[in-house]
Order: structure tokens, then sequence, then C-alpha cells
């Protein structure tokens, strides 16, 4: 056992010393190596910072454990035949199919209901085209996470009595009430005075479209004003372990107010967050599927100069192994010594990758403000991937160091 150490020990050495006695050109042998795993490293990380991104994007709009029912929707994209036969066999949701899912929806933490359109506000000079206006119930701060930058979200005394009240999103309150408290002053919807009571923290923007150009008013004052389509039931679970149960639950109490029987379709659409991210994540995984292998290719090639190199580091060194087999070493021996050198050379060359990949990575996060992160998984795939490309490309090197003769070899040298 010891002799094994041994030998492993001195192999690793006299790698290392092969290494540096050639610095540059061990430099340049590993560009390739460098350039690669950088490359896999960089691109998984960006992959990663991506879905971490959109997915915090939405968790901003739309909150955590919360779901939507509607008239249509779907998880995933429609086909015109689903959307026609959803069309024609889904009902308009009414105020008393809200009532009922908040009255009957035992695992639901908050059941809300909202609308929304289109409108465009003017007042005092000031245009501002194609803000989102949206009816919402009191509880609807809670159900999508709403953070108040200043005064507060609508009440449900507000909603029960249609109050002619208002809070402003980011961009809304920057363009009326710029360098001023809002709070108090009155802001008109379509020609309708009405008084602002809280300011939304901004949420930022998601692929240069704005969080921040909506302003929520009581859903029973969107009704009035915008008409009773569109109406949407908002629902929030308890916790993440019981938000399935939360949005089965409301979806089998809405079934009962419209008499549904077990074999029929729901006449109606739900979405959930969590249904969202998982699409987010199938969507990024097939990203990483097409782009990954592609980069792996610049490790592919890393690992051919990898081989020429060792090719000449035989020829370099026929009398060095002409003399370690004339004083015992075995062909094994002399195979392994090949090999190891190679793998250290280019799992060095994974080493620095990493810290390449590190560097712009961090650059990146400082110029696009998108934080990318380099997982332990795109880390062990590029060392074990430099590491089995370095001994690959050592086995044809280090089979031709193990046949040579010798004698023949010691004669050669001199």
């Amino acid at each position: 056992m010891r002799a094994f150490f041994s030998f492993y020990a001195d192999a690793m050495k006299i790698a290392l010393q092969s290494i540096f006695a050639h610095k540059l050109r061990a430099f340049l042998t590993l560009i390739g190596i460098i350039i690669g795993v950088a490359s896999v490293v960089t691109v998984g990380a960006s992959i990663s910072g991506l879905n971490t991104y959109v997915v915090d994007k939405i968790a901003k709009v739309l909150g955590s454990n919360h779901f939507m029912i509607a008239r249509i929707a779907s998880n995933g994209r429609l086909s015109d035949d689903e959307f026609e036969r959803m069309n024609r066999r889904n009902k308009r949701l009414e105020w008393d199919d809200y009532e009922w899912v908040r009255d009957h929806c035992k695992s639901c933490a908050e059941v809300g209901a909202g609308t929304g359109g289109g409108t465009d506000l003017s007042q005092d000079g000031i245009q501002f085209p194609g803000a989102r206006v949206f009816g919402v119930t009191a509880n609807m701060v809670d159900i999508e996470d709403k953070t108040m930058a200043d005064g507060r979200f609508i009440s449900a005394y507000e909603v029960e009595r249609s109050a002619m009240v208002v809070v402003l999103g980011g961009d809304i309150k920057d363009k009326f009430f710029p360098n001023t408290d809002a709070i108090g002053k009155t802001l008109k919807v379509r020609g309708r005075p009405m008084r602002v009571v809280g300011v939304e923290e901004k949420r930022g923007s998601f692929f240069g479209d704005s969080f921040d150009r909506q302003i929520y008013i009581p859903v029973t004052t969107h009704m009035q004003i915008w008409g009773r389509n569109g109406l949407q039931i908002h629902g929030k679970g308890k916790n993440r372990e019981d938000f399935q149960q939360a949005i089965e639950d409301a979806r089998v109490a809405l079934r009962v107010k419209h008499q549904l029987k077990g074999n029929e379709e729901d006449d109606f659409g739900l979405v959930d967050v969590e249904a969202v991210n998982n699409q987010i994540n199938e969507f990024t995984a097939s990203i990483a599927m097409v782009v990954v292998p592609i980069t792996l290719i610049t490790l592919i090639v890393g690992g051919i100069v990898v081989m020429n190199i060792m090719l000449v580091s035989v020829t370099e060194r026929t009398f060095e192994v002409g003399l370690r087999k004339a004083v015992g070493a075995t062909k094994r021996q002399i195979l392994l010594q090949f090999l190891i050198e190679s793998a250290i050379l280019c799992a060095l060359g994974g080493v620095i990758g990493l810290l390449l990949s590190w560097g712009v990575t961090a650059l990146i996060t400082a110029l696009a403000s998108i934080t990318m992160t380099i997982t332990i998984g795109y880390i062990l795939m590029a060392l074990v991937f430099s590491t089995v490309i370095g001994m690959v490309a050592g086995i044809y090197p280090a089979f031709k160091a193990a046949r040579l003769d010798p004698i023949l070899a010691l004669t050669t040298a001199k």
C-alpha cells in the first residue's frame, strides 16, 4: 500500500515539474481548456441567472402561492381550437362566484377579486398614455405581496362603498406628482377625480416592460366605470405545502357553484404561480440542453491540443522513458505517468477557467444588474469534463511512451 501511494505521489511530482518547467508552453496548451471551461460555466451561470431573474420578477408581480381563476386562462399557450372551445363553453365570472369561492375555500389564506382595463391619463396638461387600471379588493395587497412606498392600500370599506380612491404605481406618481407627496392629491381617471391614498413601491421592469405603469382602484368602482366583464378570482395558499390543496378546494367550490357534473370539464380557466415557474424551469433547461453541448466542443478542441503537446513531450523525454524502463519501470507505470500528467494539466486549466468565469459573471452582474449564479452542478461538470478530456487526450501519447523499447530509446536519445 505504501509503495502504491509512493508511486502516485512521485508521478504527480514529476508531472508538476514537467508542467512548470515549460510554463509558457503549458499555458498556451491550456488556452483551449480554459476558454472551454469558462464558456460552459459562464453559459450555465447565465441560464441560472435568467431563471432567477424571471422567477423573481414574476414573484414581484404575482406574489407567492398565488392562483387566479378567470373565464379564459391557461398555464400554457392555447391553440386556436382550445381557445374557441373555451370561449364557447366557459361562463363569465360574476360577483357571486367570487363570494362563493371566498366563503367555501377553506384551504385558502385569502380570496380576492380583480379586473383590469386600460386608459390614457391626462391632467393639467400632462399626458400618460397606456396606463393600466386594476380594480381590486382590499386583500389583493396580501395576495400579490405588494409593498407600499407611501400611504396605504385600498380598504375593504372603500371597496364596499365604491369609493373614488386610487393607489399609484411608481411611474405614474413620478409623472403627475414629481418631487412632492402625492397622498391626498387628486388624479382624474376617465374624467372622474380620485383621491390618492397610496403609492406602490417600484417593481422595476421586465425586458423593457415597466411594472409601474398601473393604478389600483376599488374593484366595485372599476366595474361601474368599465363594466362587469373580465372579473377574475384570485386566491392565495396558506403556505407552499398547502398550495395545491388550496387550488383544488377553489376549483371544486366553483364547480359546485356552476353545478358541473363529475365528468364535465371546468367552465373556467385557472393559472397558478407554481405552474408558471415550472414552465420557466423547463424553458431554461431546454436552452441549457442546446447551448451547453455546443460550448463543450471548445473543450474537445482543447483536448486535441493537449494530445499534440503530450506527443511532443513523449518525444522530448525519450531518454527519460528509456532510462526508467531500463531500471525496472513497467509499461503500466509509464502509461499512468503520462496519463496523470495529462489529467493534471487539464484539471489545472479547469481551475483557471473557473476563476475566469467567476470574473466574467461578476462583471456581467455589475453591468447588467442581473444576478448570475455559478451553480455547483456546472462547476463539477466543467472540472470532470476537463479532467476526463485530459485523460482521453493523453491515452495515445501514454501508450506510445509505454511501448518504447528501452535500448532503442536510450540509443535514439543520445
